[in-house]
């Protein structure tokens, strides 16, 4: 999907590049100037999860809809959320020829204006995310097993390190921007709380109820029944401390066990993960002319489902049905591209919104 700049300072540009990588920062990035003009935070996401639900479209993440719901209790959110969009852009364009690759995306799946497909340089190596699991259970099926809670790290590895065994599916088209995150994942601790409620939604009830442990420095995920056909809904960059983290249904959890197929590859995880470290749905949650501000994922206008033949086509491109943040079963979800893996690694840079993670 297509990015676009408004006029970048060449000088400054240049200055930035000249100086010691290692200590750039967001600061060193204010001299690029970003199109913003694209950014939306409010989407039609309450109706549309309603209507794919009634419908009887088997898979719904509520992150969208979660995101609503905060936007409208949190006066600040919608200016911290435009701010690390902003902070973000301007920093994947000052590690570019010209600006290359900011704004919206071209649409088009091929890298020219998409991903870092040059190879990462943002200096940041390997990240590692500790992640602490709060299993809450009104039963013996939900309170999932040890060997259940690894199998999913196992899976959030291999998905965000393009090690798992479904990735040489990747049609022609998208291969070159197959990406390796260079982001690893794992787990501190596991947290097991027994409550007689049987389904907690998607209002932040369990994280109220038991709140998240150093939500700063590490991800939190809670293992709970949601209810309503939801499979998971996690917290974009920016919300509210108390509440960051993410909320998996437990047999959607992993590959083992207490797991529900056609969701049964750990991939809800997985894709909310993603939206945890900034990603949007791969169709922007809009039609075609909304954007997930990733320049290397084709314009699309609704989710697919199921496990879609390739070519699907809309808004005149191929969609890449494959991706993680599509709503595809998890055996036809295999890859994120490029440009969310620059996309999610902008949070990890100095004066990022999970720097803090790094420490």
């Amino acid at each position: 999907m297509k990015k676009t700049l408004l006029g970048l300072t060449a000088l400054g540009l240049l200055f930035a590049s000249c100086s010691d990588e290692s200590n750039q920062d967001f600061t060193s990035q204010q001299q690029v100037k970003v199109d913003m003009s694209d950014f939306y935070v409010y989407t039609d996401a309450d109706v549309d999860e309603a209507a794919r639900i009634a419908n009887g479209n088997s898979k719904s993440c509520h992150t969208m809809v979660n995101l609503n719901r905060l936007l409208h209790e949190n006066p600040g959110l919608e200016k911290k959320m435009y701010d690390i969009e902003y902070s973000s852009r301007a920093f994947i364009a000052g590690k570019k020829p010209d600006g290359v690759g900011n704004g919206n995306g071209n649409g088009n799946g091929g890298n020219d204006g998409g991903g870092d497909t040059g190879g990462n340089n943002d200096n940041l190596g390997s990240i590692n995310i500790p992640v602490y699991v709060h299993v809450v259970y009104s039963n013996a099926q939900e309170n999932i097993s040890d060997t259940q809670i690894n199998s999913q790290m196992t899976v959030l590895n291999k998905d965000f390190g393009a090690s798992n065994n479904d990735i040489n599916q990747v049609p022609n088209e998208f291969a070159n921007v197959v990406a390796d995150t260079e982001i690893t994942f794992s787990l501190a601790g596991v947290f097991r709380h027994a409550n007689s409620r049987t389904s907690w939604g998607t209002n932040d009830l369990v994280k109220s109820t038991y709140p998240p442990v150093t939500p700063e420095t590490h991800l939190n995920i809670w293992v709970c029944n949601i209810g309503g056909g939801i499979l998971g809904y996690a917290q974009f960059p920016g919300g509210p401390s108390a509440t960051d983290g993410v909320v998996v249904g437990p047999n959607y959890f992993g590959t083992t066990g207490y797991v529900s197929s056609p969701f049964d590859e750990g991939r809800t995880t997985t894709h909310e993960v993603g939206h945890y470290l900034n990603l949007r749905h791969i169709w922007g949650d809009g039609r075609c002319n909304r954007d997930d501000f990733v320049a290397d994922t084709p314009t699309s206008d609704a989710p697919n489902y199921g496990c879609p033949s390739y070519p699907t086509v809309n808004c005149r491109s191929n969609d890449m049905t494959m991706n993680y943040m599509d709503y595809v079963n998890d055996a036809c979800m295999y890859m994120f591209s490029e440009g969310q893996k620059e996309r999610m690694r902008t949070l990890f840079v100095a004066g990022g919104a999970r720097e803090a993670m790094l420490q």
